[in-house]
């Protein structure tokens, strides 16, 4: 046991009674988990402290969240105004602030971390009134698969109203209007069930046992629901090898599901930064687009031939202008792709660079203030482009939102 330095306790209707001092987990990943979760997840955090603690809206306007400790207990938050602040004498929080917040359940090993840090962001979540993550089981059946650009496959599923194979997994619960909404698909399931079909046969399992894949599109029918999954194939990986191998009336499982942070997309002049592994995320998005003005777009491939991906993509506009003719929902093309062909042999190095010169040549010649940031990427990538565009927009961290979507082995 080891006490902790004046922290704040921020109750929670289920640990009123907690006491300190807190459990300390001496567990060498400890740090790197932490390190992770500052580094892709700051827009959580700061929902933490806007949901569990006395800090007010217009403080926590002008707040980092880091994460500085996780005990068996719960986490510690750190409340660090932000060095654009203007300095006020009189302002009592101008100093970093320490929080405890506790979890629903002790952790009695670190393996129960993820199920608690997932309960305190849905917990979260509730109380502000935001959509969350979903620990849901649901089945879809493989309907056909065919390649809508040179290396994406597009796989198209269905859940049948009358019929799905399990009472969690329901036609209702599929988002059909919602951009960047997605999937942990088990990848073990479809292993097991060859294996149990063909006894005789050596199946072997995937690497990774699960992957996420953004639900590109979802549409109610007569008889339930049916969806398109794009996955993109780049050699020999697990996500990949699975989707390739899928047959028509092949089950697919997904075990989580949550929706992506583009709230903050809905006003203002708008960069979106995507690779092949983001472009479904960013088709549906502009499928559904909500903000009058259009977004700028970096799309980065290997091959050129997959930027044909946004060809047949239109905008969604809301026509709620009575001057306007309400018919015309949709207009094509009013979005600007800038194109970016990497070197296959640059995968999983850090692009950032290449990246920002991209951006900047852009505004060179085309003036634009842009307002908010989303992409998604290589990790390495991602990681070092925040910072870049920080600097070259003149942005706050919150509105530079650049996810990682995946890592190179």
């Amino acid at each position: 046991m080891s006490m902790t330095p004046a922290f704040s306790f921020v109750t929670t209707p289920d640990l009123d009674d907690q006491v300190r001092p807190y459990t300390d987990l001496n567990d060498p990943e400890m740090a790197g988990i932490i390190a992770h979760i500052n580094e892709e997840h700051i827009d959580e955090l700061l929902g933490f402290l806007r949901a569990f603690s006395p800090l007010s809206a217009a403080e926590l306007e002008h707040t980092e969240a880091q994460l500085t400790a996780i005990y068996a207990e719960g986490i510690c938050l750190q409340a660090k105004p932000l060095a654009t602040r203007p300095i006020d004498s009189k302002d009592r929080h101008r100093q970093p602030q320490s929080f405890f917040i506790g979890f629903a359940a002790p952790l009695t090993q670190v393996d129960e971390l993820q199920e608690q840090y997932i309960l305190l962001r849905q917990r979260a979540d509730k109380k502000l009134g935001k959509k969350t993550i979903k620990l849901t089981r649901q089945v879809f059946v493989v309907e056909r698969s065919y390649k809508v650009s040179e290396n994406m496959l597009r796989l198209e599923l269905s859940m049948d109203s009358q019929n799905h194979r399990h009472d969690s997994s329901s036609p209702d619960t599929v988002p059909t209007n919602e951009a960047g909404y997605a999937y942990l698909f088990d990848l073990a399931h479809n292993a097991r069930t060859a294996s149990s079909s063909q006894p005789s046969k050596n199946t072997t399992q995937p690497a990774r046992a699960q992957v996420y894949y953004t639900l590109r599109k979802a549409w109610r029918s007569a008889d339930g629901v049916r969806a398109w999954v794009d996955v993109f194939l780049h050699g020999d990986t697990s996500g990949g090898n699975w989707a390739m191998a899928l047959q028509a009336g092949d089950t697919v499982v997904t075990k989580r599901e949550f929706p992506e942070k583009v709230a903050h997309l809905h006003t203002g002049q708008t960069l979106l930064i995507v690779d092949e592994t983001s472009m479904p995320t960013a088709a549906r998005l502009l499928e559904l687009w909500d903000n009058p003005t259009p977004p700028l777009i970096i799309c980065v491939t290997q091959d050129a031939a997959d930027q044909e991906y946004f060809d047949d993509i239109t905008l969604s506009i809301d026509a709620r202008d009575s001057s306007k003719n309400s018919a015309r929902r949709h207009i094509d093309r009013h979005f600007t792709v800038l194109p970016m062909i990497m070197n296959p042999a640059s995968v999983g190095q850090n692009v950032a660079p290449q990246i920002d010169r991209q951006l900047a040549d852009y505004l060179t010649k085309q003036p634009l203030q842009i307002d908010k940031v989303w992409g998604a990427l290589e990790a390495k990538t991602a990681k070092a482009l925040r910072p870049l565009l920080q600097k070259r927009l003149g942005l706050e961290r919150t509105d530079v939102v650049v996810k990682v979507y995946w890592r190179h082995d």
